[in-house]
């Protein structure tokens, strides 16, 4: 099987991104927010990535490779959730609501484009 770096994997570099830019935003939450919405949001964002590390390093099994970027989809969902959560309680502009929100679609549409062609993913680019 090919080695290609994680790095160089769009879904990952998404992924990343996503929470990076989760870290950012965050960084201006309410300190009384620290340990429960803050935390919250970034654990699900860092997640992401995490569980397409996971599934990459799972291709030679595609069911449990395939598990890992469902789990990766639900901790995207999580995130959204956080995100809408933040703008409702007033952390969040409208602009970067949408900015995080396009962000996770993003990410959404490469998980589950591998998710619905596990194939190609499992042999490895």
């Amino acid at each position: 099987m090919a080695s290609v770096p994680l790095t160089d994997l769009n879904a990952y570099r998404t992924a990343f991104r996503l929470q990076q830019h989760v870290f950012q935003v965050t960084r201006s939450f309410p300190k009384e927010e620290r340990y429960s919405l803050t935390d919250q949001v970034r654990r699900s964002s860092r997640s992401v990535g995490a569980n397409i590390a996971e599934a990459w390093r799972k291709r030679s099994y595609p069911a449990h490779s395939v598990s890992k970027l469902s789990d990766a989809d639900a901790e995207l969902e999580e995130t959204r959730h956080w995100l809408r959560t933040a703008h409702a309680c007033g952390y969040l502009s409208d602009e970067d609501r949408d900015r995080l929100l396009a962000g996770a679609d993003e990410a959404g549409r490469v998980v589950g484009s591998i998710m619905r062609r596990p194939g190609a993913w499992c042999r490895g680019p």
